[in-house]
C-alpha cells in the first residue's frame, strides 16, 4: 500500500456536511490530506466545527486549519449570516431561483484561502465538495465557476500549478451518498442544517436534499431529525 507521505498533497474544503466528508474520504484515498475549515458567523457554525473535528479524527487527517471570516456576516444577505432572515422551508423545486441562504459569494472566500495554505504547503490540489445537480441552484456551485477560479490559479500564485478539483459536481446526491458509502465517509459525524445544531430541522433546503438522497440510494441518515416523519 502507497504510504500517505509519498502520495501529491492536498487540501480539502471541509465544512462537515455530507458533500464535503466525501470529498474528504476521497482525498483520504487520493493525496496526503489537510483539511481546512472556515467558520464565517452562520448559524450553525459550532455545531459544523464540532464535526469538522471528529470527522478528521475517524479519517486520520491530521493536519488542520480552522479559519475565521469576519467578512461574510458583516456584509449579510444570507438567511445564514443574518439572523434578521428567516431560512425557508424546502420549495417545492429546488434548483430554480437563487434563495435566500445563498451567501454571496461565499466560495471565493473560501477557495482563496484553500490556495494560499496550499502553496504555503506546497500542495499540488484543492478539493471541494461543490455539487450543481440536485443543488439550492447557487451560483458559485457551476463547472464554469470553478473553471475560470483555476485560470486566476494559473496567473496568480507563486508556481501557477494548483488546480481546483470538483469530483463531485456533476453528480446526484444519491449517487454522493452511494460513492461516500463505498469509501466510508462518515456520514454519521456530518451536519448539514441551516437552521440547528441540535437536531438537524429535517425541513430547510439542507434537510430535504439529504433525506432525499439517503431515501433515494436506499440507505438511512444515520444523523438525527427533529421531526420523526422527515427520517424516509
Amino acid at each position: 500500500m502507497e504510504s500517505t507521505s509519498s502520495k501529491p498533497r492536498a487540501v480539502v474544503l471541509l465544512s462537515g456536511g455530507m458533500d464535503s466528508t466525501v470529498c474528504a474520504a476521497l482525498a483520504v484515498r487520493d493525496y496526503n490530506p489537510s483539511a481546512l475549515h472556515i467558520s464565517y458567523g452562520q448559524r450553525t457554525e459550532g455545531r459544523e466545527q464540532e464535526a469538522f473535528r471528529q470527522i478528521c479524527e475517524r479519517l486520520g487527517i491530521r493536519r488542520r486549519l480552522m479559519v475565521r471570516n469576519d467578512a461574510l456576516k458583516a456584509i449579510g444577505g444570507s438567511a445564514l449570516t443574518d439572523a434578521r432572515l428567516e431560512v425557508p422551508e424546502a420549495r417545492e423545486v429546488i434548483g430554480g431561483e437563487v434563495p435566500i441562504t445563498y451567501v454571496p459569494f461565499r466560495n471565493a472566500h473560501f477557495l482563496s484561502v484553500a490556495v494560499s495554505w496550499a502553496e504555503v504547503l506546497e500542495a499540488d490540489v484543492v478539493m471541494i465538495g461543490a455539487v450543481q445537480q440536485d443543488s439550492s441552484g447557487y451560483p458559485d456551485c457551476r463547472p464554469e465557476y470553478y473553471r475560470a477560479f483555476n485560470e486566476v490559479i494559473r496567473t496568480g500564485t507563486r508556481a501557477g500549478a494548483i488546480r481546483i478539483e470538483t469530483p463531485l459536481i456533476g453528480m446526484r446526491k444519491s449517487q454522493i451518498v452511494r460513492l461516500g458509502l463505498e469509501v466510508g465517509a462518515p456520514f454519521d459525524l456530518t451536519w448539514s442544517c441551516y437552521s440547528r445544531e441540535d437536531r438537524a430541522c429535517g425541513v430547510c433546503d439542507s434537510c430535504a436534499l439529504r433525506l432525499r438522497a439517503f431515501q433515494n440510494a436506499g440507505a438511512r441518515d444515520p444523523i438525527p431529525y427533529a421531526l420523526a416523519s422527515s427520517a424516509p
